[in-house]
């Protein structure tokens, strides 16, 4: 088995070595040989078969063999050493000799390179004046064409001017033969008319239609003179149908004119004519300056109906030439150019009717929604009735005192029928004047704007701004209940019930929907006029947008609806004014035990539960202005609460614990004030529910320092300053005389709160150290008890 191995490795170690017969041949040029040991087919057995032939030969031989082999592979050995060992120096000889040829071959590039360069150079300069000659060449060619096409262009021209001058002339000549057609035709006034046109006189339009244009305007001028002669002397100054009582017939001449017009001469001139437009354009523009005219004549005559029957007859006059005609003719300059507003990118706007369209009344809350400014698509509004704009004093005056007498109207009829009723149902009573105020004030704006979109519109939003003051100052300030002071003070009739032992008078419950009333009836009145104004802005011109404006009077409207959130809050908050009193009266020292809340927690909620459901029935329109009214309660009771907390003195513990409860009880009520009565239970708005916590905390915190035992003074000293953040020496002291402290004891307990209170930064932020020299709101409430109490003494 080895053996067999051994010959499988020994063929495939021949395969191997098994040189193709092109290398072989290679190897034998390169390296010449006669030695059987360099062949190619050399073959082991055969080589020691020649040399050991028999055995006997084999025996003598062997070793001389053996040595020779030695000798000649020790020859070989050494001469393949002796070789290897010149080979570093010959190859750094070969690598020099390369490196010169090398460089010897760059040189030889270089200077190849350089003659290219000149053969190149030298190509270019003998080619250069070749393209100089090239270059002249051609443009001498131009030139040549060009002087050859100057020249039959001069004589082009010559020749255009020669026949041009004798086309002007027979132009000239033949418009004034047509101009003296037609002024036969036509002759002026005084002649008698022909009957109708001539196919002459169709043909001469078609003519003079691509003749000079100013034969066609002369043709137009002459024929529309004419046509007009009669209507100015028909209505002349001192005729009685030119006063505006007769304006009718003007517009009624004009369109019997133009019914003759089309059936006798509609089809003489050419369509793109318009002579029909041209006519009516003519006559409007007459029309204005003769109206003007006498107007100025007679203005001591212009009345109110009058101006207006005249101009509602205009704009109708106008609205027919809309429909009729489509205005291309209007190029003289007299009327404005109506551009379109850009399209506005606020969804909630509507389209907003044509004018004319547009009737003149409407319902309440007509103006909530804004719509669309549009501008008229009438192009021959104001052609005639720009006549009547300098004469609309006249109107701006009745509109003044239309609306002073409505304004009287509205206080007789509220004295006459009281105040509204009181809403059993959810939702605010808007007084019904307020919505005709606003009814009237759209019909004049529209009339007005269909009159003039210039100075008469500043002047009506003037006499708006003046009425919507007198109706916020008569109407809803002038008929809010009076409080007992309106300066929040005493009086005599206030002190003598109080001594009497009666409650503080208090709103009815028609005074306070007559309060809630005139609220809604101001936010209302607030909100239309914004978007008064912005209809104002519509519909005046571009030019007198800023004079527009009406900041004042909502500024008046949100003062009205302040005040009557301020006596909703004085009447609730005086209702309560006998409980809290009553509170600062009662013997806290002598409580003995904790019961339930106090009987006047209880009269405070019935207060609350009385007013608040009322206001809130009748604000639920308008539900941000009662939560205002909850948030000024609430800044108003938890100060006055607490003033007369400080007042409950001496306490004992058992007192200050019923007080806690107490105060814990009006901190809830307090909390649901908002949906206090209410079925349907909402959560408080989060910046009323903060002013709650933050003011009735403070409360529970100084009656929390009250209980607590004042020995060691150090750690009753530091519990105050824990508890109260807003802690001084003043409302210290009002603790300590709540506890029942003697002066003497109190001396060095203030002693030790000065020295153990945080030093106040310095600058801006130490200023509010300060405040404890400045009479607190506290101080000054003590100090008109005080007065009070002087008062009842002496009375």
């Amino acid at each position: 088995m080895m053996e067999e191995e051994e010959l499988e490795f020994v063929e495939e170690l021949e395969a191997v070595l098994q040189l193709t017969p092109d290398v072989q041949l290679a190897i034998e040029q390169v390296f010449p040989s006669q030695d059987p040991l360099d062949r190619a087919d050399f073959n082991a057995v055969e080589y020691i078969n020649t040399l050991f032939p028999t055995e006997q030969v084999s025996i003598v031989s062997f070793t001389s063999v053996v040595s020779g082999l030695s000798y000649k592979l020790d020859d070989n050995i050494r001469t393949v050493v002796r070789g290897q060992t010149n080979v570093g120096q010959d190859g750094r000889q070969a690598l020099e000799e390369a490196q010169k040829a090398i460089q010897q071959l760059f040189g030889k590039i270089k200077d190849i390179k350089d003659k290219a360069e000149k053969s190149e150079q030298m190509v270019k300069e003998i080619t250069r004046d070749i393209k100089q000659l090239d270059h002249a060449k051609r443009h001498l060619t131009t030139s040549i064409t060009t002087l050859n096409h100057l020249h039959m262009l001069a004589g082009g021209v010559d020749s255009l001017e020669y026949f041009t001058s004798r086309v002007k002339a027979a132009q000239t000549e033949l418009g004034q033969q047509i101009l003296a057609d037609f002024e036969e035709a036509f002759p002026s006034q005084g002649t008698k008319r022909p009957g109708g046109p001539s196919n002459v006189l169709r043909d001469a339009c078609l003519v003079a239609n691509i003749l000079d244009p100013r034969i066609k305007q002369e043709i137009i001028k002459k024929f529309i003179k004419q046509h007009l002669s009669e209507y100015l002397v028909l209505f002349q100054e001192n005729q009685d149908v030119a006063w505006l009582d007769k304006i009718d017939r003007r517009y009624a001449w004009i369109k019997r004119q133009l019914v003759d017009y089309e059936e006798k001469y509609g089809r003489m001139f050419p369509r793109e004519w318009y002579m029909t437009e041209r006519i009516a354009v003519e006559f409007c523009h007459v029309t204005r300056t003769e109206l003007a005219k006498i107007m100025r004549t007679r203005a001591k005559e212009i009345e109110v109906k009058l101006l207006l029957f005249a101009i509602q007859r205009t704009t109708n006059f106008e609205g027919f030439l809309a429909k009729r005609f489509s205005g291309c003719t209007l190029t003289d300059g007299t009327l404005k150019k109506l551009e379109c507003p850009p399209p506005s990118t606020n969804p909630f706007l509507e389209d907003e009717p044509a004018p004319e369209m547009e009737e003149l009344t409407m319902e309440k809350g007509d103006l909530d929604q804004p719509k669309k400014p549009k501008a008229p698509d009438n192009p021959f509004h104001g052609i005639v009735s720009k006549c009547f704009e300098p004469h609309l004093y006249v109107y701006i005056e009745s509109q003044d005192k239309n609306l002073g007498e409505l304004i009287d109207r509205f206080v007789a009829d509220f004295k006459a029928q009281g105040p509204p009723k009181p809403n059993t149902e959810e939702g605010g009573a808007v007084l019904p004047s307020c919505a005709d105020l606003f009814v009237y004030y759209k019909k004049c704006m529209v009339q007005c704007s269909q009159l003039s979109t210039g100075e008469p519109m500043i002047a009506l939003t003037t006499i708006f701004q003046k009425y919507l003051r007198e109706y916020a100052w008569k109407i809803l300030s002038g008929n809010l209940p009076k409080t007992t002071s309106s300066s929040g003070g005493l009086t005599i009739s206030s002190l003598l019930k109080e001594k009497e032992g009666s409650e503080v008078a208090k709103f009815t419950l028609e005074e306070l929907c007559l309060i809630c009333g005139i609220l809604s009836t101001a936010e209302y009145c607030l909100a239309t006029t914004q978007q008064l104004e912005e209809k104002l802005k519509e519909k005046v011109d571009v030019s007198l947008i800023e004079r527009i404006n009406l900041t004042g009077e909502m500024d008046t409207f949100s003062t009205v609806i302040s005040s009557s959130i301020q006596l909703l809050v004085q009447d609730l908050d005086a209702a309560c004014d006998p409980a809290l009193t009553a509170m600062s009266k009662m013997q806290w020292q002598n409580v003995e035990h904790v019961g339930d809340q106090s009987p006047y927690v209880t009269s405070v909620i019935l207060h609350i539960k009385q007013n608040v459901p009322i206001i809130r029935d009748n604000l639920a329109s308008t539900r941000k202005y009662f939560t205002q009214f909850c948030i000024k309660f609430a800044n108003s009771f938890i100060p006055k609460f607490i003033t007369h907390l400080f007042k409950c003195k001496p306490i004992s513990m058992v007192g200050a614990e019923q007080l806690l409860l107490d105060t814990h009880s009006l901190k809830m009520v307090l909390l649901d004030l908002p949906s206090i009565g209410s079925q349907v239970v909402r959560k408080a708005p989060a910046s009323y529910t903060k002013i709650v916590v933050k003011g009735m905390t403070r409360a529970e915190m100084i009656l929390k320092v009250v209980m607590a035992p004042h020995e060691p003074l150090v750690v009753f000293v530091d519990n105050y300053i824990k508890l109260l953040t807003d802690c001084n020496t003043e409302t210290f002291q009002k603790i300590l005389d709540m506890k029942g402290l003697k002066r003497s004891e109190q001396s060095s307990m203030l002693e030790l709160l000065r020295q153990r209170l945080p030093t106040p930064p310095s600058g801006p932020e130490g200023s509010s150290s300060l405040s404890l020299l400045a009479p607190t709101p506290e101080q000054e409430s003590s100090r008109i008890r005080k007065l009070e109490k002087l008062i009842k003494k002496r009375l």
